[in-house]
This record gives structure tokens, sequence and C-alpha cells, in this order.
């Protein structure tokens, strides 16, 4: 028979280690080795059993003191704990507490089915401009949304009768079978075949909603989009959801925003970027410029000598921020235009001016 490992090195701790760090050390080895991760792994089945032995010893300040005093003789047939190997020394409740139940035990509180539940969220859309992006707006959606039924009032029972608590799940919803294991009793949780998890049974169903409780009803819901919103966001309209269950709240109505295309302007976050041509004389020589915008038209004075590509800042002129503190800006690139076709007083004017820059 192998020599069993001193119990320290088995966890990796050292001697004088506190409980905190023997709980640490167990949890990453246990999660590690655990049969379900490793199925049908004989050597990590017996890897995790050593495992669990060292602890339930270690974690026992009795036990521990007893271990440092005369190592494994201490709970060998006769010794003086009693404990003959790993059998009864380590609980599924102990197991429980330091996992939160991650492999399931018999002390997790299964949820019943009749607790109040959320409704689900439901999802539309709406296309809106890309001024109506900028500046917010009013939509008006007409969906088919789903009500609690009025026949029934919500429970799917025909009227004068009611649903009962499902005798298999007691109303739970789930089946709990428990098994025992080498660290003591586990339990799986499944769905109960008989009520399908819904904790009841309807033996008369209502007529109106065929025991479904809730009716598809078409409503008009306004959707308020606010300024700055910008392509494929959404917006939440609180509580025009899927009904909730056993009384619980409506879930939300998420609308997603698909802006249109602008031909003029693109959009970066709140700023706005733009393109405009300007006569090459009035880039030589400078002046006032039109600029359009998402507030209208504005004037720009540009310097004598303005060179394509060069890039104007209008502040405030972007969109705004959704999080608040004013506008963006926009951002203007200015082309210079190069007429194509000119006149024979042109061509002869422009000769004159190449001569005087020495360009002839």
């Amino acid at each position: 028979m192998a020599e069993k490992r001193d119990y320290y090195e088995v966890l990796g701790v050292d001697k004088n280690a506190d409980a905190d760090t023997l709980k640490k050390a167990y949890r990453q080895l246990a999660k590690k080795y655990h049969p379900d991760a490793n199925p049908g792994d004989a050597a990590a089945a017996e890897k995790f059993k050593e495992i669990n032995e060292a602890y339930a010893v270690l974690s026992d300040p009795e036990k521990r003191k007893q271990y440092d005093q005369f190592g494994h003789a201490a709970f060998e047939q006769g010794g003086m704990g009693g404990f003959n190997g790993f059998e009864g020394g380590f609980s599924s409740d102990m197991f429980d507490d330091l996992f939160g139940g991650i492999f399931g035990s018999r002390s997790r509180r299964p949820r019943s089915a009749n607790e109040p539940m959320r409704g689900a969220n439901t999802r539309a859309s709406v296309n809106i401009s890309f001024e109506e992006a900028v500046f917010g707006c009013e939509k008006e959606l007409e969906l088919n949304l789903r009500e609690s039924c009025p026949t029934c009032g919500g429970n799917g029972a025909k009227p004068g009768t009611s649903p009962e608590s499902c005798s298999r799940c007691g109303g739970t919803g789930r089946i709990i079978a428990q098994q025992q294991s080498i660290f003591g009793m586990m339990q799986t949780e499944t769905t109960c075949p008989n009520c399908r998890g819904e904790g009841r049974i309807i033996k008369e169903k209502c007529s109106n909603c065929r025991g479904t409780g809730t009716i598809m009803r078409k409503q008009k819901i306004k959707v308020t989009i606010p300024a700055g919103i910008d392509n494929g966001m959404s917006v939440r309209v609180r509580e025009k959801g899927e009904p909730g269950v056993n009384g619980g709240p409506r879930g939300d109505l998420m609308v997603q925003v698909n802006v249109s295309r602008h031909p003029l302007f693109q959009r970066d976050g709140v700023d706005l970027y733009s393109t405009v041509s300007i006569p090459f004389t009035k880039a030589a020589l400078g002046g006032k410029v039109r600029v359009k915008t998402v507030d209208g038209e504005v004037e720009y004075e540009i310097k004598s000598g303005t060179q394509t590509d060069t890039r104007i800042r209008l502040r405030g002129k972007g969109v705004p921020s959704l999080r608040g503190g004013g506008r963006g800006d926009q951002y203007v690139t200015l082309v210079v235009q190069v007429p194509t076709r000119l006149s024979r007083d042109q061509k002869a004017a422009l000769k004159a001016f190449a001569e005087t820059m020495g360009e002839a």
C-alpha cells in the first residue's frame, strides 16, 4: 500500500497556513480535479479524494492539532481521532459552503415557479432622417404587443376555475434528485415533466387565450428619440415589453434607430464633416464663402491664398451630445475649383497674370 502524502503537501500550503489560505488552496484544487470536470478519469477521482481528505482534517482545528502531533497515525485504526481514512470526514454541507452550489447540493433552495418574474424585453425598429437624429423627434409605432388576457385575468384558466399546483414538483417547476458521491450527498435539478416548469396545471383552459394567459393586441406606442442619437442605437420604452409572470413587472420595449445617410454631411461621434468648393479667384483673393450646416447656411471669411484641402472649423455646428455638454463641431474641407472652360478674354487675363508672377 502506497504511503500517504503529507496533507500540507497535498494542498500545497505551508504548515502555518491560516484557515483562509487552506480554503483558497482547496477550492482551486477541488475544481481542477472534480469528477464532473474529469469524467472517466480515475486518477483525477483519486486525486480529488486525497484533496478532500486533507482538507477535512486541516480545516478542523481539533483534527489538525492531532495531525500536527501524531501525523497520519492519529487517524489510523484505533488512533486518537478515530478518523480511519476519509470515510465520513467531508460533508456535502461543507462542499456547498465552499462552492455555493456550483456542482449542486442538497442545501440549495430551488426557485419556486410561482414567484413573480419580470417579463421579457421585446424589440422593434424605426427609421429616421439624418436631421431627426441630430435634433431629436417623436415617432409613433404601431406594434402587436402581448397583453394579459382580460377573460381569465392572466392565469390561463377558464373563468370560475383556477390553476392547480403541480403535485409532482410541489409547485416549484423543478424536480430534484439526490445521490451519494465520494464527498457526500449531491443533487441534480431538472424541469418537471408534468408541468413543464410552470409549477401548475391548468385542467380547464381559457377559451380566449387558450391557456397562455396572454393575447396579442395592436397598440400605438409613442417613442421619443433624443437629440444626438446615432445609427444602430436603441431607445428603451419602459414596461412596453412582455407581461410579467405571477404579478411580476412588464419587460421593456427596445427600439433600434436606423438613421438614413445624408448627401452632404458625414458624422463621427458628435462632429460633422463636409466639403465646400470655392472658386480659385476666391481662394487667391480671400473673402466670404457660404457653408451649409444642419442649422442652415452660414458665411465664413477665408484668407487670401487659401489652398485646396484646407480644413476650417465651425464650432457648435455638430451634433448634440447624448451625455450633455453642448454640441460638437463641423469640419469643412475647402476644395479649390479650377475652371475647365475659359473664354478668349479669360485666357488672356490669366496669361497676363502668369507673366506678372514670372510663370510665363
